[in-house]
């Protein structure tokens, strides 16, 4: 049709839909051309219970993809046309099971072995037609889907295109106010301002810069919207500790934590770091997540001024 040559790809659902539309108008014009008083939505449901017997309704949703409220309507359908039966009692007295009755047997058989074989030759034909093999296809796509969503496909494509308008920078004295209010933002939302926090945030320069540190500030169309530092500490074992990461709400998903820790990470690397350092809190998963994701690895024992930490992490990044 004309009208997804307009929408593209975004109307898949709808084409989709469209196209089930019409094979299911034809499925009850078979049933009805073999004489079978059916409804094409019962087939599922109706071809379990002839292939492996009687089924709980829990069992047939699952083998199905159905919902238990779904299965539990066609079946109420079903034994009113008088091809199932529920609440039969099984081998296991505590479990009602649903059965075919003997008319649903017996049109079971005229279906599968008369019916179903003509399907299958016309199907057949309309493969051997087709350029590409429809029934191949949706099975592909059923285990990619199964892989990643098309939401979820889709949410990182955004992430992606959003991500082009970040840029990075290195602090500046005019940044000084957006570095204290994103991390008070975030501190505030979870945790209580301690002294430590106060030390770094009211002297970035004399705390951090002065000391042979680095604050960075990410921009989403030019405005300061996540930043985080790369503290110089006096450890035998560390050369900085990365801290006072913070990212607007208003830029979250839009791949900001991540670009900033590269950032971070690459500098440390440029000023000759071994290892990195940072703390964090458990209850901050995104955050522990994104770390894991650059690397870090969580470790135990080192001293931290701060009350609200209870996760300690560092990366090597003589192995990066």
């Amino acid at each position: 049709m004309e009208i997804f040559n307009k929408t593209g790809k975004m109307a898949l659902g709808s084409r989709l839909r469209l196209l089930t539309a019409k094979v299911t108008e034809d499925a009850a014009r078979i049933y009805e051309l073999y004489d079978v008083d059916f409804s094409p939505k019962w087939f599922p449901v109706f071809f379990v219970l002839y292939d492996e017997g009687a089924k709980t309704i829990t069992e047939i949703a699952e083998q199905i993809g159905h919902s238990q409220p779904s299965v539990t309507k066609i079946v109420k359908e079903m034994a009113k046309a008088g091809l199932v039966k529920d609440n039969l009692k099984s081998n296991d007295k505590r479990r009602n099971v649903v059965g075919l009755t003997e008319k649903g047997a017996t049109v079971a058989e005229k279906m599968i072995k008369v019916q179903c074989a003509d399907i299958d030759i016309a199907i057949d034909g309309i493969i051997t037609e087709a350029t590409h093999n429809l029934w191949e296809a949706i099975e592909e796509w059923e285990f990619l889907l199964e892989q990643k969503s098309i939401f979820k496909r889709v949410k990182e494509q955004k992430k992606m295109r959003e991500s082009k308008n970040i840029k990075v920078i290195e602090y500046a004295p005019k940044y000084r106010s957006a570095f204290r209010s994103l991390n008070e933002e975030w501190i505030s939302s979870y945790f209580e301002m301690e002294e430590a926090d106060y030390k770094a945030l009211n002297n970035p320069e004399e705390y951090i810069l002065d000391k042979g540190g680095k604050i960075f500030v990410a921009l989403y169309n030019d405005e300061p919207l996540g930043v985080c530092a790369l503290i110089k500490i006096d450890d035998p074992e560390y050369d900085f500790e990365i801290a006072k990461m913070a990212v607007s709400p208003k830029a979250q998903g839009k791949n900001m934590g991540w670009l900033l820790g590269q950032t971070v990470i690459n500098s440390a690397k440029e000023n000759g770091a071994s290892k990195l350092y940072l703390e964090s809190n458990t209850i901050l998963k995104a955050a522990i997540n994104l770390y894991y994701k650059l690397g870090f690895q969580k470790i135990v024992g080192h001293p931290t001024p701060y009350k609200r930490c209870n996760i300690q992490m560092e990366l090597n990044l003589d192995n990066n």
